[in-house]
């Protein structure tokens, strides 16, 4: 916002420098961010005064004029082509060598035979009126030879407002906050209405809001009998150094009303605010229609939506309710009769509207942080008062007004030991009321008044106890301030940021909490430490995925989670297909990250995510953690003594194995899977420990490759688990892996079966019979031919045997090895010698 300095010293007194200034407003939270000479490119002009106008002689349109500075030197001659000058007028005048705005510079030249010694100038070429036409009259008390930049220049401050101060968005609200920098009192504006004797403002206007939620005040005025021109010089000059242009007189009393107290104002021409049926001019608030149409001030014609906000009669649209006028109803050099509206509109609905139609303006940017409601009433009241001013005209009787009863200030409670323990202050209660006083915040002794802590749409949380609590009444315009962190903020932003002392907070501080991602965390470290890289791929997928990516029996979760299953989750407006619907699988985005990476010359694959499932049952939608991972290409890289080694499913299982393992979560039991059309049949297996984990790993079926186009003739292996702890868990402490304090002592068994009994059957035999004493069973090795028959294979095993208080002895651990030798015609197998 740009703020006139001398604008600002009629609401307080200003000692301070304009660099001084500034840094105690950005100090105080509004930050400055340009400071601006206004009038420093007016060089070299300075006040004249007109001795004679004369015709040209060679130039009916042209005069010759002479102008003394009032420094005793000879007078200057100067050609001018304006018709608004006569002798003795004082004017602005641009010697030779001056430099007007927009870098234009004046020099002596010969006009039709007669030599111009500088140029007589115009508001608008000094960027000071709006007018064009004639030469800019000064007072007749301006001093002669001054330069201009002396008498009608200014310092413009550049002020960024914050989005939750809209009360400083005005000449005033600034006024406010250097009264609280300097402690000097603010001076408000005389706001006083004359009122004529015709019939009142009731009598000729009528306004009918039916939408009370979107449009909480609506103020209405009538003057009658003005006549529409420019606004007085001073005005103009004031409005353009604030940034906003000189229209006429009525509408930029409406907009100076908008800078001065920040609250926009719209006048309509009365003539075009059609009556309704009971004969007076009527104002409707309403909801546009679905597909009406509006031609803005700018001449713009806008399609509206069902959700914006009008001002309208009955028989159109008059305008956008905070946002901008219509061409129908604007001010014009025709208008005698002039509607005053002063509303009150909800912010959420004039920054949609302003944000679909991209259009914002200073009105809207103010509505859209909050009106006091008083403002309505002062705000018609004020303007109603320029415009007779600056205009002419009648303004009649009384007004019309929708919610005549203004809230008082609303009471905050806060504890001056609080704030202080907030600040790191050690601030008196005196002195605290003091800070708050200085912004308009009066205060009183708490009397069962709660102390609000935080503040949500529907919730208050509220402090068990507040012993010597006292209670701010917080001004109307400051909306801001609900809850005691506010009232300590405010204390110390009027004390001085600068000023808060850089304290360490002795509050003591909680106890530890372990993450609840720990499950989480643990699994990415093992799975990076064995090789695989993390990918996290979007959930958005094409219905392409959901339909290919389906198991005929889901993975069951485990820890209480959500089954999967259900119908697809759609999106509403997807941003295209191939991203409409929330997946059910990882394995389909795990293939895509493979994919990209097979056509980019990536050979060796490994990859791994943790993600979410979707599905809904009827309209109730569920999700569900899953890990998943992806291998292809070689496990181990050529060398040169060996040939590469490929992933195939022992690898797939060896992560299971590791990630129960570190875990702690026990041994996987595996059994086949040959039933599900996405895996190789004989090359899939389900994994369960009970209640902990739950996982299909197997080859991708070759149709899927081909169908998938991820372009190998390598195996690709494929897992998605469910994990106890996966969605918000961590590690118990029974369930970590625990390193004895006895050494543990291993055997290793050859055990031949028949070609068709799974490793899975024999290492449950071998955990059955191992007895109290055995600890682990690992398959190390699987050896098929000679000297073997051909329906035979050979399973390496070694068992882990140990007790958690005692060294074992070699007899212990022969009988629970022939135990296991003894079981093992259950299996048709036996010990290869």
């Amino acid at each position: 916002m740009r703020v006139p300095l001398s604008w600002l010293r009629e609401f307080v007194d200003i000692e301070l420098t304009s660099e001084e200034l500034a840094e105690r407003l950005t100090l105080l939270g509004m930050e400055v961010k340009h400071v601006e000479r206004w009038g420093a490119d007016w060089e070299q002009v300075v006040i004249g005064e007109l001795l004679t106008v004369e015709r040209h002689p060679r130039a009916d349109r042209l005069s010759l004029t002479t102008v003394t500075l009032g420094d005793g030197g000879e007078p200057l001659s100067i050609v001018c082509g304006a018709t608004n000058i006569a002798p003795g007028q004082r004017i602005p005048v641009a010697l030779p060598g001056a430099v007007l705005p927009g870098n234009r510079r004046i020099e002596r030249a010969e006009k039709m035979g007669v030599v111009s010694n500088g140029m007589l100038c115009s508001g608008e070429e000094l960027r000071l009126t709006a007018d064009a036409d004639g030469i800019l009259i000064l007072p007749a008390d301006s001093p002669l030879g001054v330069p201009l930049a002396d008498l009608f220049g200014d310092v413009v401050l550049d002020v960024d407002v914050k989005p939750n101060r809209g009360d400083a968005l005005s000449i005033l609200g600034l006024a406010r906050e250097v009264a609280a920098a300097t402690r000097r009192p603010v001076r408000q504006p005389e706001i006083a209405v004359e009122e004529g004797s015709g019939p009142p403002t009731e009598a000729r206007l009528a306004v009918d809001v039916r939408d009370p939620d979107l449009c909480t005040r609506f103020v209405g005025r009538w003057v009658s009998g003005v006549t529409v021109g420019p606004s007085p010089d001073h005005v103009q000059m004031r409005l353009l150094a604030a940034g906003q242009r000189p229209v006429s007189n009525v509408v930029d009393a409406s907009n100076y009303v908008m800078l001065e107290l920040g609250k926009p104002i719209h006048t309509f021409d009365a003539a075009a605010v059609h009556a309704g049926a009971d004969g007076r001019a009527t104002v409707v608030v309403r909801r546009a229609t679905d597909g009406e149409r509006l031609e803005t001030l700018d001449h713009v014609e806008r399609v509206l939506a069902p959700d914006m906000l009008l001002i309208a009669d009955p028989v159109g649209v008059l305008g956008l309710a905070g946002v901008m006028g219509g061409a129908t109803s604007e001010v014009s050099q025709a208008t005698t009769d002039v509607v005053i509206e002063s509303a009150v509109f909800d912010p959420v609905s004039i920054r949609r509207t302003a944000q679909r139609l991209s259009l914002r303006s200073e009105a809207s940017s103010r509505f859209e942080k909050g009106q006091e409601a008083r403002l309505a009433r002062l705000g018609a009241d004020r303007t109603a008062q320029l415009v007779r001013a600056w205009a002419g005209g009648e303004i009649a009787p009384g007004r019309l007004d929708t919610a005549p009863s203004e809230p008082g200030r609303s009471r905050v409670a806060f504890r001056p030991a609080r704030i202080n323990r907030l600040l790191g202050t050690s601030l008196g209660s005196d002195e605290q009321r003091e800070l708050l006083s200085r912004v308009g915040i009066e205060t009183e002794a708490a009397a069962d008044v709660p102390v609000v802590v935080a503040l949500q749409p529907e919730v208050l949380s509220v402090a068990p106890e507040a012993d010597g609590a006292i209670t701010a009444l917080v001004p109307t315009w400051r909306r801001d301030i609900a809850i005691e962190a506010d009232v300590a903020e405010e204390i110390a932003r009027v004390r001085g940021y600068e000023l808060v002392p850089s304290v360490t907070p002795d509050t003591e501080m909680p106890d530890y909490r372990p993450s609840p991602l720990g499950v989480r965390e643990l699994v990415r470290d093992t799975l990076a430490g064995a090789g695989l890289t993390e990918v996290v791929t979007t959930a958005l997928v094409s219905p392409r995925h959901v339909e290919t990516f389906v198991l005929r029996r889901e993975v069951p979760s485990v820890g209480g989670e959500p089954e999967p299953g259900g119908d697809p989750v759609g999106v509403t407006n997807p941003l295209s297909r191939d991203h409409s619907l929330l997946r059910r699988h990882l394995v389909g985005s795990l293939l895509d990250v493979v994919g990209t990476n097979l056509r980019h010359g990536t050979e060796d694959v490994a990859v791994f995510e943790i993600g979410k499932g979707y599905g809904r049952t009827g309209d109730v939608p569920r999700e569900w953690w899953r890990l998943g991972f992806a291998l292809v290409g070689a496990a181990e890289p050529r060398a040169w003594n060996r040939p590469a080694r490929r992933y195939d499913l022992d690898d797939a299982k060896g992560i299971l194995d590791l990630l129960a393992h570190r875990l702690g979560l026990g041994r996987p039991v595996y059994e086949a899977e040959t039933a599900e059309p996405l895996f190789h049949p004989g090359r899939t297996a389900r994994a369960t420990i009970t209640g902990r984990l739950g996982a299909i790993v197997g080859e991708l079926h070759p149709d899927v490759v081909e169908t998938w186009d991820l372009r190998t003739s390598q195996r690709v292996l494929v897992a998605e688990l469910s994990l106890e702890g996966l969605a918000a868990g961590r590690l118990a402490p029974e369930h970590a892996p625990v390193v004895g304090r006895f050494p543990a002592v291993e055997r290793d068994l050859a055990i031949v079966v028949p070609e068709r009994t799974p490793a899975a059957s024999v290492e449950a035999l071998l955990v059955a019979h191992g007895g109290a004493l055995l600890r682990d069973v690992r398959l190390f090795d699987i050896y098929r031919g000679v000297p073997l028959a051909t329906d035979e294979k050979n399973l390496a095993y070694r068992l882990r045997f140990g007790a958690p208080d005692r060294t074992l002895t070699e007899p212990e651990i022969d009988a629970a090895v022939a135990a296991v030798l003894g079981a093992l015609p259950a299996v048709g197998g036996r010990l290869r010698t």
